[in-house]
C-alpha cells in the first residue's frame, strides 16, 4: 500500500479524541421558588447572572481570533484541539442564552450586561487579529482559574441551587479541559511577553468597567445595595479571604511570566475526577449528555 494510501485511511482526528469533546446536553432550569439561586443572596447571585450574560457575546469573540489563524494549524491534533474548542465554546454560548432567558423570565435584567460587555468588547474588536487572539488568551486564563476554584469549592457548591449548579460545574469542566488551545494557537502565530502584557492590560481596561458596572446594577435593582447582611454575605463568598475571586486574584500574573503555558499549571487529576463526576457511569450529568459516543472518553 502506498504511504499515501495509507495516510488517508487513518482515522482523522476530533475534538473528543484528543480530550475536547463538544457535549450537547439538555439541561433542566432551576425550579426552586427561592429568588435567589446561591445561599438566597442577591449579591453573589447577581454576579453569576451578570457573569452568565457576558458568556454569550464573549465566547463568540473567542471563537473569531481562533477561528481568524485556524488555517495556520497543520499539526493535526492543534487542529482537532481547535474544533473541539470551538464546538465547546458554540454550546457554552447557546446553552448560557438559554440559561439568560430563564433568569430574565425569573425577573434578573441580562440585558443591561449583554449590552455593556458587548461595548468592551467592542474596544477589543479595534485591535489587530493576533492582539485580539491575546485577548482570548488572558480571558482563557482566567475562566480556567475560576473553574478550578469553583471545582473545588465543595462548600461554596453547597450553597448552589442543584440545577444552577450542574450547568457551572459542566462549563467549568469544558473550560479546563480546552484551557491551552487558544494560547497553542498564539504559539504559533507569533508569542511573547510584551503581547501577553499589552493584552492583560487592554482586557483589564475594556472589561473590568463593565463587570463592576453591570454587578453594581443589577444589585441595585434588586433594592440590595445598602442591605448590609446581604452585601457582607456575597462579598465574603466571592471577595473573603477564602472567596471563590479573591483565591485566583494571586495566580493571574502568571500569564506573565516568561515561560509561561496553561498546562504548567496541571488540572488533569481535577478533569478527571468531574469527568467521572459528571460524565461518568454514575455522572450526573449523563441522562442529559445527548451525543454521547459509543465508547467513553
Amino acid at each position: 500500500m502506498k504511504a499515501q494510501e495509507k495516510i488517508q485511511q487513518r482515522p482523522r482526528l476530533t475534538g473528543a479524541s484528543v480530550g475536547i469533546p463538544p457535549r450537547h446536553l439538555n439541561f433542566k432550569m432551576p425550579d426552586n421558588k427561592t429568588k435567589y439561586l446561591v445561599t438566597n443572596n442577591a449579591t453573589a447571585t447577581m454576579f453569576l447572572v451578570m457573569l452568565s450574560a457576558f458568556f454569550p457575546p464573549g465566547e463568540r469573540f473567542f471563537v473569531e481570533s481562533v477561528r481568524h489563524f485556524r488555517s495556520r494549524a497543520k499539526d493535526p491534533a492543534l487542529k482537532a484541539a481547535i474544533a473541539g474548542f470551538i464546538g465547546q465554546e458554540a454550546i457554552h454560548s447557546r446553552e448560557h442564552e438559554r440559561l439568560n432567558k430563564f433568569l430574565t423570565e425569573r425577573g434578573f435584567d441580562t440585558t443591561f450586561p449583554e449590552k455593556a460587555v458587548a461595548g468592551g468588547l467592542w474596544l477589543l474588536e479595534k485591535l489587530s487579529p493576533r492582539q485580539k487572539l491575546a485577548c482570548t488568551t488572558v480571558m482563557e486564563h482566567f475562566t480556567a482559574l475560576l473553574s478550578e476554584a469553583l471545582l473545588e469549592d465543595e462548600a461554596l457548591a453547597s450553597l448552589f441551587d442543584p440545577e444552577f449548579l450542574s450547568i457551572w460545574q459542566w462549563h467549568a469542566l469544558e473550560e479546563l479541559e480546552h484551557k491551552a488551545v487558544a494560547y497553542d494557537l498564539q504559539e504559533l502565530v507569533g508569542n511573547d511577553k510584551k503581547l501577553r502584557l499589552q493584552a492583560s492590560y487592554f482586557v483589564a481596561g475594556a472589561l473590568l468597567p463593565p463587570v463592576m458596572i453591570s454587578w453594581l446594577y443589577l444589585i441595585a435593582r434588586e433594592g440590595k445595595l445598602t442591605d448590609r447582611k446581604d452585601l457582607s454575605t456575597g462579598l465574603q463568598l466571592l471577595l473573603g479571604k477564602q472567596g471563590i475571586v479573591r483565591r485566583i486574584i494571586p495566580k493571574l500574573p502568571i500569564y506573565a511570566a516568561r515561560r509561561f503555558h496553561p498546562n504548567k499549571h496541571d488540572t488533569t487529576k481535577l478533569e478527571n475526577t468531574w469527568r467521572e463526576k459528571l460524565f461518568g457511569d454514575q455522572g450526573s450529568l449523563l441522562s442529559s449528555w445527548r451525543n454521547q459516543p459509543e465508547v467513553d472518553i
